[in-house]
């Protein structure tokens, strides 16, 4: 329970304290949440949290006493002794270019004892704190009040395609999208390490950006594709759009997770296109036309940028590998991993076997894939292994409640069975099921309420052979194109919108982040696996789900970390999305709860945490600044240094002025179940990193480090 009032007054006399509830590693598992971690050494002091948890060491009247008046602060809280250096923030040159907007992962590849690489995705564009502070960074204006007074009397959208290139209009319109879509993408900077141990920027010749629209003027720029799609975007006739470019493509956006793999490039994930491009797309994987995602441009608001450009859609939400030491390598898209909100990329890789990739689809209801290549591996380091992502097998999870489970073929003679809606209604949910349209001229798709319309959907279409058009391999790149949608026609279980996967270290094992069980208006969680501490059907805290697995096609699951208030059976943090492994099979996660609804305001900032392999308290590492998302941690080959982005500081309120501040009352439950009212002062808005009032937040990238020089975490 909370209840927000916002002021611009002081309120005086409030302080922060907090620790964080305990969970443990047995057996190289997470031990299920519902049973008590125990305390043993810390590696670190905890930074605080603004809720009691059960391994913060207080009595219950201390806990009233501590968590009764707080304040949080817009700032990186760090343990003490441990230091954060900004290796890089928006604005700066990178590259022959800029470093972009709202980084995210970071693919962190060491080249030699003080050598490395980073590439950093660049998801998309938080509209006030961008537009707020781009004369400021950038150091030029943009005519986005301009715009958004000329397109006012349409609410702010339009269809550009039928602009000439002469038109005043569009000249404003490109003045607007191309600086954004420069902000977006992806970039590889060079880092050095000095002689105290400490990572910065160096500046070599193989820095480098993808913008959203590198290549558009340029063709020898353009991004290359590789596997069953590029049979369907070279396809002489289609049912839908042909932006004329065959199997070439005008740049990335989107970029949200990522991995690295053992040969040393880094893959970048696209994750929500939707919100610049059309995601529907005909039984034969060609794309609706740009007119259906139109060019929107209001306060507070920036979206369909490939309207703009006529781009396809169909050639968004792919895997994309970049190789960071070869900056005249040309960037791919590797269709055979499939077409969706790709998120989370975990790379299996074993000397002669296949290769393996899992990903995850990030939306309510979305699924978790696998892709095993037809070739298998003999050098790990060789670089030639990339063609081994260009040909293989995309399956899909199906779990089921007893802790098994078993991948699915995403093939054209795969059966035609949907997970059914009573699944959800039994729960009392009124999730309905997604499906490609039953008319196979129409692109997108069609919502199911019973199982009655599925069993005959089911009838009319045996296997994904009679869903989708084309013959040999354009028929398998039009599933591909549709993975979504094609792994629910063959019964995927809809998930909690998986944000990461991890390989653990010491045992082979998958690790999944599941960000959040809520139900959506077009699919939700499957309520037999996806339940809260209580077996709630509905549950928005989120998972990390430890996968084991046997044989070709098995898999066993099992929850290991489950979020939310700790006296309700959670964690102490909510919505898990990136993970990492350190060498010894410690976890670190970093939170993603939205900073636009209050739902989550229990638990302040966005953080990240540490939770011990060995048995003992969870601890939280790090609270980010205000309005922000932690995402992309990672680790140095010594485990000296801990890499952090910070995502969209200030996205609510923009720049942080003087006195603007929100008060928060939260009710809160004490170690022996007693409930109390804490009164909660928030900052509005952002200044960081430059942290003066007045400044416009910046996102930028940091290295975490111990003041001292030790390593992160004792030996």
């Amino acid at each position: 329970m909370s209840l927000r009032r916002r002021s611009v007054l002081s309120l005086l006399g409030l302080g922060t304290a907090g620790m964080v509830t305990a969970r443990v590693f047995s057996e190289g598992s997470l031990v299920p949440s519902a049973q008590r971690g125990v305390v043993r050494s810390r590696p670190f002091d905890p930074v605080p949290v603004p809720l009691p948890v059960e391994g913060d060491g207080l009595r219950a009247s201390e806990q009233h006493n501590v968590y009764r008046d707080i304040s949080l602060e817009d700032r990186l809280a760090l343990p003490e002794g441990f230091r954060a250096d900004l290796l890089a923030a928006w604005g700066d040159p990178l590259g022959e270019s800029r470093f972009g907007f709202n980084n995210d992962h970071l693919g962190f590849v060491q080249h030699g004892p003080d050598h490395a690489s980073m590439t950093v995705n660049f998801e998309y564009i938080s509209a006030l704190p961008w537009t707020e502070g781009f004369e400021d960074v950038i150091g030029q204006a943009i005519p986005f009040s301009r715009l958004v007074e000329q397109l006012a009397p349409a609410d702010g959208e339009i269809d550009c395609t039928p602009l000439t290139a002469g038109d005043p209009l569009l000249g404003l319109i490109r003045g607007v999208a191309d600086q954004a879509m420069t902000d977006l993408g992806f970039g590889v900077m060079s880092l050095r390490r000095d002689s105290q141990g400490h990572w910065s920027r160096a500046d070599a010749a193989t820095d480098r950006r993808i913008t959203g629209i590198t290549g558009l003027s340029d063709p020898t720029q353009r991004l290359v594709s590789t596997g069953p799609a590029a049979a369907v975007f070279r396809a002489q006739q289609r049912l839908g759009y042909d932006d004329g470019l065959g199997d070439g493509i005008v740049g990335s956006f989107a970029n949200c997770g990522g991995g690295t793999t053992p040969w040393g490039t880094v893959l970048s994930a696209e994750e929500n296109i939707q919100s610049q491009v059309p995601e529907a797309v005909y039984a034969d994987g060609s794309s609706v036309p740009p007119s259906a995602c139109p060019f929107l441009c209001r306060e507070g608001k920036l979206a369909g940028l490939g309207n703009v450009y006529g781009l396809a859609g169909n050639k968004y939400g792919w895997m994309v590998e970049v190789d960071p030491q070869r900056p005249g390598h040309a960037v791919r898209k590797h269709t055979a991993l499939g077409r969706f909100r790709h998120e989370a990329v975990a790379v299996r890789a074993e000397a002669g076997r296949p290769l393996q990739v899992y990903s995850g689809c990030d939306r309510r209801g979305g699924h978790l894939y696998r892709f095993v290549s037809s070739g298998t591996l003999t050098d790990l380091a060789d670089k030639a292994n990339s063609r081994l992502l260009e040909d293989g097998e995309l399956q899909v999870a199906r779990f089921h409640a007893d802790g098994s489970g078993e991948w699915l073929s995403l093939t054209p003679d795969a059966v035609v069975d949907p997970f059914r809606p009573s699944r959800f209604s039994e729960a009392n949910l009124t999730c309905p099921v997604e499906l490609p349209h039953r008319d196979r001229d129409r692109a997108g798709a069609e919502l199911f309420r019973d199982d009655a319309s599925v069993a005959a959907y089911a009838r009319k279409f045996r296997t994904l052979g009679d869903l989708y058009r084309g013959e040999g391999e354009a028929l398998q790149g039009a599933i591909l194109i549709d993975a979504h949608l094609a792994a629910s026609a063959i019964g995927a279980t809809p998930t909690a919108r998986p944000e990461d996967t991890k390989i653990d270290p010491i045992t082979g094992d998958l690790l999944i982040a599941f960000t959040s069980g809520s139900p959506g208006g077009k699919g939700g969680a499957d309520p037999a696996v996806f339940c809260g501490p209580q077996g709630q059907s509905s549950w928005g805290h989120g998972w990390v789900m430890r996968l084991t697995e046997y044989g070709e096609r098995g898999f066993r699951w099992t929850m290991a970390v489950t979020g939310g208030e700790p006296w309700a059976g959670g964690l102490g943090l909510t919505n898990p999305d990136n993970l990492a492994l350190d060498q010894q099979g410690n976890l670190w996660i970093v939170t993603d709860r939205s900073m636009k609804s209050a739902a989550g305001d229990v638990f302040g900032n966005n953080s990240c945490w540490w939770v011990p392999r060995d048995g003992g308290s969870a601890l939280c590492f790090a609270t980010g600044p205000m309005e922000c998302e932690l995402t992309g941690v990672c680790l140095d080959q010594e485990e000296s240094s801990l890499f952090l982005a910070v995502q969209h500081p200030g996205e609510v309120h923009g720049a942080r002025v003087s006195g603007g501040i929100e008060f928060q009352s939260h009710q809160l439950v004490d170690r022996e179940g007693a409930s109390f009212q804490q009164l909660r002062q928030v900052p509005l808005g952002s200044n960081w990193p430059a942290q003066a009032p007045g400044r416009p937040p910046r996102p930028g990238v940091v290295a975490i480090h111990r003041a001292n020089g030790e390593p992160l975490l004792p030996g």
